[in-house]
């Protein structure tokens, strides 16, 4: 179980400039970058820890590549874009519709879902239907919120593909948020899935049969102990 950060599927992506210099300058400018590894704090968005590779200078001789191989730590997610061809760069989002969810803790688990990675991801964003391209899952644990049933969120990450002016947005949305559409193994659902969060917490150990040695010891040796005891015994 990874704390505080942890390395990821590293994916190629813009960054919005303007977070490179406290957002005083450079609206609308981009820098390439690799992003290697995610952060997570609570109460804060997903951050990303990147690489600059300077490739916004090769297609201009005149300007010098002065950013490649330099570091940032903690880039904000609402800071990146996919690295996809677009007609437009896209709007930049909120953190209340990139990430509705902050992290809930910074013990997490970065992992890849296969069965789901290939396929397009339904993406409810402000009341909208949009597709996504899944890239990872984020999970968290260890904290009140985090281990709480009804309250724990995971944080998927996506590209978005067909969002309209928030395509090519890097967005990490919860389960009730997305849907997954695979048409070799499944019929995608229409309408609001008849889902309520659990409130249970499952323990076999709370059950007041633990209190008696004989089911508690009940196992796959107990007749044999049984026996050793009775020959002992004689």
């Amino acid at each position: 179980m990874a704390y505080l950060q942890s390395n990821i599927p590293h994916f190629k992506c813009w960054v919005r400039r303007e977070y490179t210099h406290n957002h005083q300058q450079y609206h609308g400018e981009y820098l390439h970058a690799l992003a290697i590894a995610v952060t997570c704090i609570p109460d804060r968005c997903l951050s990303f820890h990147l690489v600059f590779t300077g490739a916004e200078t090769y297609d201009d001789d005149n300007e010098p590549n002065v950013h490649g191989g330099a570091m940032w730590a903690r880039m904000p997610i609402t800071a990146l874009v996919g690295d996809t061809i677009l007609d437009e760069w896209p709007e930049a989002m909120t953190p209340r519709l990139c990430q509705p969810w902050d992290c809930s803790s910074r013990n997490h688990q970065v992992h890849i879902y296969d069965r789901t990675s290939s396929s397009p991801w339904i993406c409810k964003i402000n009341g909208e239907f949009h597709t996504g391209r899944y890239m990872f899952t984020v999970d968290y644990t260890d904290s009140h919120i985090s281990d709480d049933p009804a309250q724990h969120k995971q944080s998927h990450v996506l590209e978005l593909t067909d969002a309209g002016p928030w395509t090519g947005n890097i967005v990490a949305l919860p389960n009730n948020r997305v849907r997954v559409t695979n048409p070799a193994l499944w019929e995608t659902g229409e309408g609001a899935p008849d889902f309520k969060p659990s409130q249970w917490v499952l323990s076999a150990e709370c059950d007041a049969s633990y209190m008696d040695p004989s089911i508690t010891f009940n196992n796959l040796y107990a007749e044999d102990i049984d026996d050793e005891e009775g020959r002992e015994e004689e």
